[in-house]
């Protein structure tokens, strides 16, 4: 059974937006006022008020929240498979030990 995409109006710096998107609208609301919080943090430290210009530095701070956020899953992955591997070692060390 297909999924139907529901619309839904939003409100991003000012602007209307009609969002189609097949999540639930709670969601895309969620997501919007968001963008919305970024583009007014962005704009209150700026002097050239622009909207394209705003929009873009607001991009430029979710991605990297995004990047940072990665990297630091990426971090944990890989203490966690360190860890992982050493306490494999360990048990292949005491694999055969008759003081067990």
């Amino acid at each position: 059974m297909e999924e139907k995409k529901q619309s839904v109006k939003v409100n991003i710096f000012g602007e209307d937006y009609p969002i189609k998107g097949d999540t639930e609208a709670v969601y895309i609301q969620k997501v919007a006022k968001y963008v919305d919080q970024k583009m007014k943090d962005v704009s209150e430290r700026l002097s050239n008020k622009l909207p394209l210009r705003v929009a873009v530095l607001a991009a430029m701070n979710i991605t990297d929240e995004l990047f940072k956020e990665r990297g630091d899953k990426e971090k944990k992955l890989l203490n966690v498979e360190e860890r992982s591997q050493s306490l494999l070692e360990l048990l292949d060390s005491m694999v055969g030990r008759e003081d067990i």
